[in-house]
């Protein structure tokens, strides 16, 4: 009989619940999790403002998806076994009860990360897992039987013997290099998830400023997205600038972050539609200040910008306004363009499109089809998707069918 030593390389999310998983599913086996770092689960401790946004209310498989530039297609049977019902069940039945907010988003109720962080690692220690911090994994490779694998570990002299391996170590060059050596292809990593910095008159010191149903898109190409967009420090940020970030990593990364931005203020409000409600305005207000009473519940800051940009005087009323000038308002708030110069990381939510190419891997076991008894998980692979807790479902979904593959695996050897 083979060894039933499992070892689970990264302690983040998808390693500690790979490795509870497998635990529970096969008490017998000898589940080790390896961390580099002085500490576990870090990224959980940090996400979501230090309140996890654990996974999203989204219970349908082929809309949850719909959420994922990289891996919708790979992940709809998985989604279909555990998915973000699934999950909550899961930290239920541990007495973790989770909360859902108007955008879907899915928080302890604690509003404390720590209180996933702690569930996790009392889980893994009743499961019997062994965890060990500051150790560093330099070497992956098949042992003479080509059945086991070894483990070459920072300043140890002999290498440890595994009958599984999983990684779950997200985006780690390192591992990739590895995996490469053992015969996987890694699709290039980039940014995902980032802001954008743009320097323009109209939104400058106007920070913490948010329009609430914005339509962003990048003249020239097919990317688009929508919804509430945050301007900055440095540009703007917010939901609807982050999912063009991730559906356009590889896009704009090729234009080194040097592109032109489209702005619908207004969301799905045409020019046309936007035309109707300012000649009414005309009408019914005619005497009154353009600048004085911000429509369609933008920002007073805002509407202000985007009046003085159409070159309309704050002295101008309503019933002076040409057509000219009202075109120009309209464009404004309608098809504004910014030169964008650059981008930002968003704060702690670090994702990024790359990593195992995922035609080498197989979704009903999360195993590699190149390395029999090599598991994946997580952002090792090339898989990632928009803010609101949809990566961390990717790593419980990942993590919990590999967890049980490897058990099943030892169970018929």
């Amino acid at each position: 009989m083979r060894s039933m030593d499992i070892a689970i390389i990264g302690g983040g999310a998808a390693g500690f619940f790979s490795a509870i998983t497998c635990a529970i599913a096969m008490p017998q086996s000898r589940v080790t999790i390896f961390e580099r770092g002085k500490s576990v689960l870090e990224k959980v401790r940090i996400s979501g403002g230090g309140r996890c946004n654990v996974t999203h209310a989204c219970f349908d498989a082929k809309t949850l998806v719909q959420y994922y530039p990289r891996g919708s297609r790979e992940l709809l049977g998985p989604f279909m076994q555990f998915g973000p019902q699934q999950t909550i069940e899961w930290f239920q039945k541990r007495g973790v009860a989770l909360k859902t907010e108007a955008d879907g988003r899915m928080f302890p109720t604690t509003d404390n990360s720590q209180t996933i962080v702690d569930c996790l690692q009392k889980a893994a220690q009743q499961a019997g897992v062994t965890v060990r911090t500051h150790t560093r994994v330099e070497k992956i490779f098949l042992a003479a039987d080509k059945k086991n694998f070894q483990l070459q570990v920072q300043g140890e002299a002999k290498s440890l013997s595994f009958s599984k391996v999983l990684i779950a170590t997200g985006s780690n060059t390192a591992i990739w290099e590895m995996l490469q050596s053992l015969g996987h292809t890694i699709v290039p990593p980039v940014p995902s998830l980032f802001t954008f910095n743009i320097k323009d008159p109209r939104i400058l010191d106007l920070m913490g400023i948010a329009a609430a149903h914005a339509q962003v898109r990048v003249p020239g190409t097919k990317l688009q997205s929508e919804g509430p967009l945050l301007i900055t420090h440095w540009g703007m940020s917010g939901p609807g600038i982050l999912r063009l970030s991730a559906w356009g990593a590889r896009a704009l990364e090729a234009h080194a972050y040097q592109f032109p931005l489209e702005v619908n203020w207004l969301g799905r409000l045409d020019a046309e539609a936007i035309s109707d409600q300012l000649q009414q305005q005309k009408m019914e207000h005619a005497k009154k200040l353009i600048f004085a009473r911000p429509l369609f519940e933008l920002p007073a800051r805002l509407w202000e910008r985007l009046v003085t940009a159409a070159e309309i005087p704050d002295t101008l009323r309503w019933a002076d306004l040409d057509k000219k000038r009202m075109q120009k308002l309209i464009t404004q708030l309608s098809a504004g363009n910014f030169s964008v110069k650059g981008k930002s990381t968003f704060k702690e939510e670090f994702v990024t499109a790359g990593g195992v190419a995922l035609n080498e891997v197989n979704f009903k076991t999360f195993e590699s089809k190149k390395v029999p008894g090599l598991y994946l998980a997580g952002e090792v692979l090339d898989i990632d998707a928009i803010t609101g807790g949809f990566n961390f479902q990717a790593a419980w979904t990942g993590a919990w069918i590999a967890g049980n593959a490897m058990a099943q695996a030892l169970t018929q050897e």
